[in-house]
């Protein structure tokens, strides 16, 4: 049994997941609850063995009423009771779309983007592509600092001129060469279609459109892809017409 499924009944606090109102422990993120209830939600800065950092934003929902919900990390936001929480409005899909669409045009050649973005059905990046091999998700820095303890790499420079480097950019003693930064970051593996690929975008991956969330301002399942979304609706017989 997980340490999840033995917190005492007592401490959790009760909120609205989709519609439904759910119980959560008030020490978990709004991440570990909604994955906890087996619903999906993509990210790409978080990892359970590392400190949240909530940098790249694709694990965002929509928190609070209607009228003001506000979008929020998920990895980075407390459970707390009463709360109303939606995770796969038309809002947040689109917000999701436009924020992978923008890492994309960054760093086109991950293969873990591009396979996010048949995921999330993205269909298009309309942004010149920059060909950059790093999206600043600092995993490779938390990983180097927290699990590894040598700190050998971190960020420097501000703003667009942000990256991560050794310090002073010179090779770090402390650096023992062990290959976690490598193992943890999401553009090493390149895509299937190599480094000279001709499309920004690969949509080799897109099984289905998904149309409920337009129609209905929601999606209506997780599954991935959304298994209602293939039933294709049958024709109506000539006696049924009558």
């Amino acid at each position: 049994m997980s340490k999840k499924s033995e917190k005492p009944r007592g401490e959790m606090v009760s909120f609205m997941l989709n519609g439904a109102r759910v119980q959560a422990d008030p020490k978990w993120s709004l991440l570990e609850a909604i994955r906890f209830y087996g619903i999906n939600i993509p990210t790409l800065c978080y990892d359970e063995g590392l400190t949240p950092y909530g940098v790249c934003r694709m694990c965002v929902v929509e928190a609070g009423n209607e009228n003001r919900a506000k979008l929020v990390a998920s990895c980075m936001h407390p459970v707390t009771e009463g709360l109303n929480v939606r995770t796969h409005s038309s809002r947040v899909l689109k917000t999701r779309k436009m924020i992978l669409e923008l890492l994309i045009a960054r760093c086109p050649s991950s293969k873990k983007l591009q396979d996010m973005a048949a995921m999330l059905e993205l269909k298009e990046v309309r942004f010149d592509p920059l060909n950059d091999d790093c999206i600043l998700c600092g995993l490779c820095v938390r990983m180097c600092e927290e699990q590894m303890a040598a700190k050998a790499i971190g960020y420097a420079g501000r703003g667009s001129d942000r990256y991560i480097t050794t310090p002073f950019d010179m090779t770090s003693e402390e650096c023992r060469k062990c290959g976690a930064c490598m193992y943890i970051c999401p553009v090493c593996e390149l895509r299937c279609q190599g480094p000279q690929a001709e499309t920004t975008l690969c949509s080799g991956c897109i099984n289905t459109e998904p149309v409920c969330a337009p129609r209905y301002g929601e999606a209506m399942c997780f599954m991935v892809p959304c298994l209602s979304c293939l039933k294709k609706k049958k024709k109506k017989k000539p006696e049924d017409e009558k």
